[in-house]
């Protein structure tokens, strides 16, 4: 199935006009691509990467969000790779929003750095300032570190709102969100982020519910469901439990259609989003995205005044297409 929607794509992209972005629906629709775990295997993916990020500008997105994972997890955290990698993303025509993986700075250690250095070093690189968006077109977004009191160190945590659509990033990332029991300075990073987090979640659909959105998308780099007990269900030491049960409760309070969009398996999916006990939550769905050896995108088409808001076509060049 997945070979076919390749195919398919690779056809459709080939028709998209040059120099002018596709009508994709209503007075109020618009388009956004969504991508993230790339480039994965470096050098190698680099140009892989550059001709996606050409795809991407052909197409003129609205703009453009990358849920994280610019490197394996094997790869040398240097500043010269995230230097790299920033070019990159300043290369989209469109803006693009960036939200922050494990690979960047969790899984350092592996290499020989400080994870958590790594993370100060990702911040002061990729985000400053941080009321802004990368990207050759910048838009402004609104920073945690700028609107909540106490939360000046998440610079990574943004939101900003197109027609009615609230976008919400957030930092949770793979390996268990960063929460290693037997690493206390790891422990106490997770408490605090995680904090963050939920504080930045409740504040954004309360946004939500006061300007009355008509659908919320939140993006993260991590599969929440990356961990689970012998019976099916989230365990307690989970790092991702927290932020699984606080989608499923600003949802459900909300009522109105929410996208949850990760990276982190590679491999394309849409599918429902399932609380801690592994139920489907309604009106809640999930994208993950394609990456590491599949150097792709997802177009998300959103029209407000539709029933179901989203819709997806995988956004795929040809020449990336792994064999």
């Amino acid at each position: 199935m997945l070979r076919l929607l390749v195919f398919a794509a690779a056809f459709a992209l080939s028709l998209l006009p040059a120099t002018a972005a596709e009508p994709v629906g209503g007075e109020r629709a618009f388009s956004f691509v969504a991508l993230g775990d790339m480039p994965y295997t470096v050098p190698a993916d680099y140009a892989r990467f550059d001709r996606l990020i050409a795809a991407v500008n052909r197409l003129k997105p609205a703009f453009s969000i990358h849920v994280g994972d610019t490197k394996s997890g094997t790869t040398a955290c240097t500043d010269e790779a995230f230097k790299k990698v920033l070019d990159q993303f300043q290369s989209f025509d469109q803006p693009l929003v960036y939200a922050i993986g494990d690979n960047e700075w969790t899984d350092c250690h592996r290499t020989g750095s400080d994870p958590r250095e790594r993370l100060a070093r990702v911040r002061s690189m990729f985000f400053a300032p941080p009321d802004r968006s990368l990207g050759r077109t910048s838009m402004p977004l609104e920073s945690q570190a700028t609107v909540l009191p106490g939360f000046s160190t998440y610079v990574e945590n943004a939101r900003f709102a197109k027609n009615d659509v609230l976008f919400v990033t957030l930092h949770v990332v793979g390996s268990n969100n960063g929460f290693e029991t037997f690493d206390p300075a790891a422990a106490t990073e997770y408490f605090e982020r995680n904090r963050a987090n939920l504080a930045w979640l409740a504040a954004s659909f309360a946004k939500a519910r006061e300007t009355d959105a008509r659908a919320v998308v939140v993006a993260f780099q991590a599969n929440l469901w990356d961990i689970r007990d012998s019976v099916g269900t989230i365990p307690p030491a989970s790092g991702f439990r927290d932020t699984i049960a606080a989608i499923e409760r600003e949802a459900r309070a909300y009522g109105k259609p929410v996208l949850v969009i990760q990276g982190d398996f590679h491999t394309l999916e849409v599918t429902g989003f399932r609380d801690t006990r592994m139920r489907l939550v309604p009106g809640v769905q999930r994208l993950q995205v394609m990456g590491e050896t599949e150097v792709q995108a997802v177009r998300v088409i959103v029209d407000p005044d539709m029933p179901g808001v989203f819709g997806f076509v995988p956004l795929i060049v040809p020449e990336n297409v792994s064999r």
